[in-house]
């Protein structure tokens, strides 16, 4: 049964319910259990956004607050994986994973392939994402298009509840590191979610608004500008088709090509910096796979190539607007 639930709740009730249903699942990071446990404190803090809120008291010994030291309890992650564990663990923002490059890239990404398919690293790295909220540039980036070039790794960016949910507990499951990137400006997002557990699986693209005049591919948060935009133009007569990848390594490329065949338009929107971004990224495969189909030429929608302001002004400016995703909509649809 479904009802409605906040993003940030969608996730804080996967990691229950895995919790529940598999002992060697754990949670660790900052602040994730705060003072639960000390005299008059029987809840958790649930780490900077509350995320994490009620676990403790469910699952004693099982969610473990770690010193400032994201490097320290990221290595401890990927040791517990290769161990028997599943853990969870929770970086603040996904700018600090900067200090975790050796754990991450070097050793949990590249222990299945150095071991012949034998070894095993079921570790989930949650973190926070993206620009917005007035929190500069050591707390704003959008950095999944580095870990989508890692092999080894799987990336998520869940762009609403359902997924957020889904995709968590697919990702719990996974005997493989997986990068778990949650935008901070969705948490208060409400839509239906299940009760029950279920999972959304990787490489699955989501059509969120169909059309046959304009493709529209859009990551995370702007996954809801894209659909809004193509909702508005849509009553001025113009078709968008809008996927949302959910997942970008692996990447379902072939929901993508399918809809630019049919289309021969595409614009892709993405948070992060132009270049080597998961927009220089589709579009490349587009130019390669499907450039006899195209119509147009590509436009990325993307942030500059800039740190992230802390003006806001400035920071509302760096962000891609839903003016912005229309203009290079229209501007595929005009070309003659």
């Amino acid at each position: 049964m479904a009802r409605k639930i906040t993003y940030q709740q969608a996730i804080n009730e996967a990691l229950d319910q895995e919790m529940t249903r598999d002992p060697s699942v754990i949670v660790m990071g900052e602040d994730v259990a705060g003072g639960a446990g000390a005299p008059g404190e029987e809840d958790s803090w649930g780490g900077v956004l509350g995320v994490t809120k009620g676990l403790f008291a469910k699952h004693p010994g099982r969610v473990l607050d770690t010193p400032i030291s994201e490097s320290g309890y990221v290595g401890a992650a990927v040791g517990a994986a290769c161990n028997g564990l599943r853990p969870v663990a929770e970086l603040m923002f996904i700018d600090f994973m900067g200090v975790c490059f050796d754990q991450i890239f070097n050793q949990a990404a590249k222990f299945r392939y150095m071991f012949g398919g034998k070894a095993k690293t079921p570790v989930v790295i949650r973190a926070m994402y993206g620009a917005g909220f007035r929190a500069a540039a050591q707390h704003s980036q959008c950095l999944y298009n580095i870990f989508t070039h890692i092999p080894g790794l799987k990336v998520v960016i869940p762009s609403n509840p359902y997924d957020a949910k889904g995709l968590l507990i697919q990702s719990i499951r996974d005997n493989d590191p997986v990068i778990f990137l949650e935008h901070k400006a969705l948490y208060t997002m409400e839509g239906d979610v299940p009760e029950e557990s279920y999972v959304v699986p990787f490489g699955e693209a989501a059509v969120v608004h169909e059309g046959d005049d304009v493709t529209i591919v859009a990551f995370g948060r702007m996954v809801n500008y894209a659909k809004d935009v193509a909702g508005t133009l849509r009553k001025k007569g113009v078709q968008c088709d809008v996927i949302d990848p959910r997942t970008t390594s692996p990447m379902d490329f072939d929901t993508i090509l399918e809809s630019v065949e049919r289309t021969g338009r595409l614009v892709v929107v993405d948070e992060s910096h132009p270049r080597c971004s998961m927009a220089s990224d589709v579009s490349g495969f587009i130019a390669q796979e499907a450039f006899g189909a195209l119509k147009a030429p590509i436009q990325m929608v993307t942030a500059p190539h800039s740190p992230v302001p802390f003006a806001a002004v400035l920071e509302d400016l760096y962000i891609p607007s839903p003016a912005r995703i229309e203009e290079a909509v229209m501007r595929v649809k005009e070309y003659k």
